[in-house]
């Protein structure tokens, strides 16, 4: 079992994804508004497979964020730390190799 790794404590710098946030945060009130679309469909007593489908789109359209968080850690966090060549690399890359397993899980 792969242990997480150690928390590397957190500056102020903003995240990796902070080019990306508004798009992210776009995509994620559009997710919200998909998954009250489903409570909808559940309350109105729609037909379950089309329940089904409007769930595996929300859970489509949520690992798409995922990945793009992933993506920019990656570009940024990961490679910020690889090319400083401190110990902080290797500890992002475990982290980052963690979240893609919990990601894969989904």
């Amino acid at each position: 079992m792969t242990t997480a790794p150690e928390r590397v404590p957190r500056v102020a710098e903003p995240p990796g994804y902070y080019d990306q946030k508004a798009d992210h945060l776009s995509r994620l009130r559009k997710i919200e508004g998909q998954v009250r679309g489903v409570t909808r469909m559940v309350d109105e007593d729609r037909y379950c497979i089309d329940v089904v489908t409007q769930i595996g789109a929300v859970t489509r359209a949520l690992q798409e964020v995922a990945l793009g968080l992933l993506d920019a850690h990656a570009r940024n966090c990961v490679l910020d730390a690889a090319r400083s060549g401190s110990r902080e690399a290797g500890m992002k890359l475990d982290e980052l190799s963690l979240a893609m397993r919990r990601l894969v899980r989904m």
